[in-house]
């Protein structure tokens, strides 16, 4: 049985026959050229953003609550704690080290840890 490797844009090699990246984080970015699969960085920095707001999506909920109880509570320095985490939360997406990031390991060491928690790309 032959085992085939889909690329970004549905060309298809066989897999036995191809060169493929070592790390698999980023296969929905991979692109064939001839029989040598790479990663399309920007392909790839899309699909890094997309884990971000999955994973933020949580956290924003719990701020949610944190912000709420601030609010019954009258704390206001527990109200400005939880908006500027939820800034940060809402500003993870568009960091410019995602930006800037000129190689897939310089884009897996964009992921804010302190804003996001452990990175899934360790």
């Amino acid at each position: 049985m032959t085992t085939y490797i889909v690329d970004k844009d549905g060309a298809s090699i066989d897999a036995s026959t191809a060169t493929v990246p070592s790390d698999r984080h980023f296969r929905g970015a991979w692109s064939l050229s001839g029989k040598v699969i790479s990663e399309d960085l920007t392909e790839a920095k899309k699909i890094f953003q997309d884990k971000i707001r999955e994973v933020r999506k949580p956290l924003l909920e719990a701020e949610d609550v944190a912000y709420m109880k601030a609010l019954e509570a009258d704390d206001a320095s527990a109200k400005t704690a939880s908006i500027n985490k939820k800034k940060a939360l809402r500003d993870a997406p568009a960091a410019s080290a995602i930006t800037n990031a000129d190689t897939i390991d310089k884009l897996k060491a964009a992921w804010d840890t302190s804003v996001l928690g452990a990175s899934p790309y360790a």
